[in-house]
């Protein structure tokens, strides 16, 4: 019997422990009446490959009648696969003993990767982006993931479609960060056209939007920059003034709205052409569209909402507010709009089937922001500490909204000064629960509904915390009973993938293999990098004599340089250290990594006489020994305490 009979023959008898190696794997065990069919495959090729791009499938029926668990909120653990061990004698622990360490959130017994797990996002007044881990529970300074530095500061921010990207705007650059999610690097900065300030990704992910606020006509407009190359596709002249923008449901066409010249333009996203300017008068400053009406809605800073036609975008209807109109966006439902009034301290809430005023909320402070999750809207004021909390279910017509309010801090945003675009509140990765940040004491804040206060919060150290957005790592429900996640896969080895159904309580694991990936020691830019180590696997608390080759395509040694640098950092980006490497023989360069935490590390260098950074060489993977893991607890325990 081949290889492959005998593992599809263990993986019928629930017994599929390790799969063929790198290929795509597909295993199904039964426990507790529940069928569980686990698949890993690649994105592209047809092998599982350290640095590539995977997706894992975790398909759950009824084993009586085959039907599908909906609704099931699985938890998964991806992790080295590995048996772990206490002390010396002591029972081993295999992938189902360390689903139970991972769920007590100790500091450095974490998996390689997390598929329940989100990352609270902070974008920072400096030019800087900081990550924080909310699962771990020690000392709240050790919840900082890592922070990444951007070129200048940022303005605003969107996630691409499949949330894998982050784009931040830097308007003193002229350009849009690209931060990938899954190791939270700067992947790189492209050029967006003068001043550069509200991004937008269209909704079926092809284009990324920029608006260039430029005060002279000739200037202002939008550049469009294709998602799949990073590069920008179309600059188009629209207005002069502050652009906002939104999209058909179907990516057909973009608003974007030209504050100073009072018109809003209409741009064919498949053509990439202005077709029509429409002018609405006064100060168009916020847009949205609504796929229910299949209408575009204006806010007019000067009082008034336009709405325009689906057909030719002409105005239908105007709906006279009140000045002072700023953010408008719709419900999640989809049948309200709602109009934050900054200058009379109001909510407009507007009836999407009738086009008609609905609702005046009074709303002290100042407001100025708008968020939702299913069940609320959440009001940010200038000028007051307090978070205004919208009933949703309480605005139909004749009903009175219900309203409430919690405390995010105790000082009022306006305190900190200039605030950027970007919102200060986010819904997390569940439907009941918002993040806060008070930019005037430099802390994020988590309220979960139903709460009288916040129920715990985050603190940005070292930085000057002024927008918040969530980066959900967590499995997601793609058909009746399938849960799946998209992953890159951070180093070549074998994988325990630990699964956990919460009804019945069952904790099972699969197995994945992936190869080593030959594409990362290719050739970049004329020179080349190759690490000479003896071994990827390493012991804790090891300082590691990491060595590396550098010449040329051709292969001749890049002696005598005197700035090659190692970075080193625990993937996904936290743990991170640069050391400057010397020669030790022609071409070849030697620095110690020093690895304070289980875990794959990443390893880079660089060298500025070569015009070669981080992103440029390839990179070096190395992997952590498990050794004894309750004194690492311990030892972990210590080390946090203030």
């Amino acid at each position: 019997m081949d290889r492959a009979l005998k593992v599809g023959a263990a993986c019928a008898l629930g017994m599929c422990a390790a799969a063929l190696a790198g290929e795509a794997v597909q295993q199904k065990h039964a426990r507790e009446g529940v069928v569980m069919e686990f698949s890993a495959a690649p994105l592209q090729g047809k092998v599982l490959m350290e640095g590539e791009l995977a997706e894992l499938r975790f398909r759950l029926t009824d084993e009586a009648s085959g039907q599908p668990l909906r609704g099931s909120v699985p938890g998964a653990w991806l992790d080295i696969g590995q048996v772990i061990q206490g002390q010396a004698g002591a029972e081993e622990k295999s992938c189902k003993d360390k689903v139970a360490l991972y769920l007590r959130g100790i500091v450095g017994i974490r998996p390689m990767m997390d598929l329940n797990s989100y990352y609270v996002v902070v974008l920072n007044r400096d030019p800087s982006v900081s990550v924080v881990d909310p699962n771990v529970s020690l000392a709240s300074a050790t919840s900082t993931l890592t922070r990444i530095v951007l070129p200048r500061p940022g303005a605003d921010w969107a996630k691409s479609a499949d949330g894998k990207r982050l784009y931040v705007s830097m308007p003193a650059a002229g350009q849009v960060a690209v931060i990938d999610t899954d190791t939270f690097k700067l992947v790189t900065s492209i050029d967006a056209g003068r001043n550069p300030t509200r991004v937008a990704v269209q909704p079926d992910g092809k284009y990324l939007w920029v608006g260039n606020d430029v005060r002279s006509a000739d200037a202002g407009g939008v550049t469009i920059i294709d998602a799949g190359t990073l590069k920008p596709a179309k600059s188009l002249l629209t207005g002069a003034g502050h652009h906002q923008i939104a999209f058909t449901g179907d990516s057909r066409f973009a608003f974007v709205t030209n504050r100073d010249a009072g018109t809003v333009s209409v741009i064919d996203v498949r053509a990439l052409k202005l077709v029509r300017q429409v002018e609405v008068g006064g100060q168009p400053l916020s847009v949205a569209y609504s796929p229910l009406a299949k209408l575009a809605y204006v806010a007019d800073g000067k009082g008034a909402v336009t709405v325009l036609g689906s057909d030719d975008a002409k105005p239908v209807k105007r709906i006279a507010l009140k000045a002072g109109l700023g953010p408008l966006r719709f419900t999640p439902d989809g049948r309200h709009a709602m109009v934050v009034n900054t200058h009379e301290d109001l909510v407009h809430v507007i009836d999407v089937s009738s086009n008609e005023l609905l609702h005046e909320i009074p709303v002290q402070g100042q407001p100025f922001q708008i968020v939702f999750t299913r069940a609320f809207a959440y009001v940010r004021a200038l000028a007051s500490e307090r978070v205004t909390m919208i009933n949703l279910l309480s605005l139909d017509r004749g009903a009175k909204p219900i309203v409430q309010s919690f405390a995010a801090g105790s000082v009022a945003p306006k305190a900190a000064g200039e605030l950027p675009l970007a919102d200060s509140m986010a819904a997390a990765n569940i439907d009941a629960a918002v993040l806060v940040v008070n930019p005037a004491d430099n802390t994020t804040y988590y309220y979960m509904e139903g709460m009288n206060a916040p129920a715990s919060n985050y603190q940005s150290y070292g930085a000057a915390a002024r927008a918040v957005t969530v980066v959900d790592r967590s499995l997601k429900e793609t058909e009746p009973g399938v849960y799946s996640s998209k992953l890159r896969i951070p180093v070549a080895g074998r994988y325990d993938v630990a699964l956990m159904v919460n009804s019945p309580r069952i904790i099972d694991c699969f197995s994945i293999e992936a190869k080593e990936n030959p594409a990362l020691a290719a050739d970049k830019q004329r020179v080349v990098a190759e690490f000479l180590v003896a071994s990827r696997e390493v012991e804790l608390g090891a300082s590691v004599p990491v060595r590396v080759r550098l010449s040329n395509a051709s292969g001749k040694p890049q002696a005598g340089l005197t700035d090659v640098r190692l970075l080193s950092f625990l993937v996904p980006g936290q743990r991170r250290e640069e050391v400057l490497a010397r020669e030790v023989e022609p071409g070849v360069y030697q620095a110690t990594v020093r690895i304070p935490e289980h875990g794959a590390y990443s390893i880079h260098v660089a060298s500025q006489k070569l015009g070669q950074e981080y992103r440029d060489l390839s990179s070096l993977g190395l992997r952590t020994a498990r050794p004894d893991i309750e004194a690492e607890i311990r030892r972990r325990m210590v080390e946090a305490r203030p």
